[in-house]
């Protein structure tokens, strides 16, 4: 076996490995959005919408710059 043969072999072990990783992944997903919203249900700080992105937060009050 040469090693053109070799390297291959090994590009299409990897990408059969590629192929599985992918196809769990897709399997997963479901279950992980399902665990993610039991989370957000079980977690009042987690449901308001201004915990989650604090930058759609108001900015605080600011007083103007006296020496300005």
């Amino acid at each position: 076996m040469g090693i053109k043969d070799q390297f291959q072999d090994k590009a299409q072990e990897l990408a059969q490995q590629a192929k599985q990783a992918a196809g769990r992944a897709k399997d997963e997903s479901p279950e992980r959005g399902r665990q993610g919203q039991e989370r957000r249900d079980q977690d009042p700080a987690r449901q308001d919408p201004a915990h989650q992105n604090p930058a759609r937060q108001e900015p605080p009050n600011r007083r103007p710059n006296p020496a300005a």
